[in-house]
């Protein structure tokens, strides 16, 4: 069984960056505890269709992605399951949300995770290019790689962990 943990974003773009600094903080959590075969670890400022290439071929992954939907507090962890992850609605086949990736993925044939959860972290301010995560944000960083860590040991608990080396994509 491979799994993998994807943490999205833009690390110039203020709090949209707190995908892919929580999947640092993960690798670096499981080499300090040598459990890295639990799972590939990436980093991606992909979207959309592109971001297909990356989950194919896992049959588990956990996304890390920040959500600004003003509900909840920054800061505030969500878990989602792909079928709780919304349809996105754009202009272009290529800015395609999880859930129709899967269809996609599903309709070509290729082996796509069968388990997917989304750590989703409500933001403040997505946009701003230079600005430093705010510190609501960051705070949750901890909370989301506990997270991480508990899920991908469940699912080691409940198979083989993947053995291949962590890749770096972008």
């Amino acid at each position: 069984m491979r799994t993998l943990v994807l943490g999205l974003g833009n690390e110039l773009a203020a709090d949209d960056a707190v995908g892919v600094l929580a999947a640092r903080a993960v690798r670096a959590e499981l080499a300090r505890s040598h459990r890295e075969a639990l799972a590939d670890v990436v980093e991606s400022s992909a979207s959309g269709l592109a971001l297909i290439e990356l989950l194919t071929g896992y049959d588990r992954a956990v996304i890390v992605d920040a959500v600004r939907t003003g509900r909840r507090p920054p800061g505030t962890v969500m878990e989602l399951g792909l079928d709780e992850v919304g349809r996105v609605r754009a202009p272009s086949t290529h800015q395609a949300g999880l859930p129709e990736l899967a269809a996609v993925a599903r309709r070509l044939g290729l082996a796509f995770p069968d388990r997917t959860v989304v750590l989703a972290v409500e933001v403040e301010d997505a946009l701003t290019l230079g600005r430093p995560l705010s510190p609501s944000v960051a705070a949750a960083i901890p909370e989301v790689v506990r997270r991480v860590r508990a899920l991908i040991e469940r699912w080691a608990e409940e198979g083989e962990p993947c053995t291949t080396s962590t890749p770096s994509r972008s």
